[in-house]
């Protein structure tokens, strides 16, 4: 996928909170989603990105956005790991057990049939605005996705290390 285009639709099995939902991109028709991949459940860098989405959930919320993770374990694995683990998070996992979605994002590690680390910000009309991929061994910083999304939601021209209340360049 490439910035500007649509994103692909999706109707994913997810784990949500205790329990096991359909998840579909056209039902947050009118919102920004922020959707991110990780690699694998039970590992170390993972859970210090998916605390950090979730303790900056309600401030994606003030913004219109809603928080969507996933990877290719199962939701029954994301049950087990989020359950004992992870218990503070409560948007959206998605179980990508056929490679689809991570396919269709161009981001699968197809040697591992694993997702390499991916942001996506997708606007409320469904066009990818942002995305950066990152190899397994590095972690992303949410406060700068939470940026970006700010950025993003003025319209206008933003340089480098802007911040709400700070002047932009003018009309993008």
């Amino acid at each position: 996928m490439n910035i500007g285009e649509k994103s692909p639709d999706f109707a994913e099995e997810a784990y949500v909170n205790g329990e096991f939902k359909k998840v579909k991109l056209h039902d947050y028709k009118g919102k920004w989603v922020v959707l991110f991949f990780y690699p694998l459940d039970f590992t170390f860098v993972c859970p210090t990105e998916i605390r950090s989405f979730a303790s900056k959930e309600a401030d994606f919320h003030k913004l219109n956005a809603v928080v969507i993770g996933a990877s290719t374990d199962s939701v029954h694995s994301h049950k087990a790991w989020f359950q004992r683990d992870l218990p503070e998070v409560k948007f959206p996992i998605i179980g990508d057990t056929t490679h689809r979605l991570t396919r269709d994002f161009g981001i699968l590690k197809e040697d591992q049939g694993i997702a390499y680390r991916g942001t996506f910000i997708i606007d409320p009309e469904g066009i990818i605005r942002y995305q950066v991929v990152s190899d397994l061994s590095i972690g992303r910083n949410v406060d700068e996705t939470l940026r970006v999304l700010q950025a993003l939601q003025t319209g206008e021209l933003c340089p480098i290390d802007w911040k709400p209340g700070m002047k932009t360049l003018g009309k993008a």
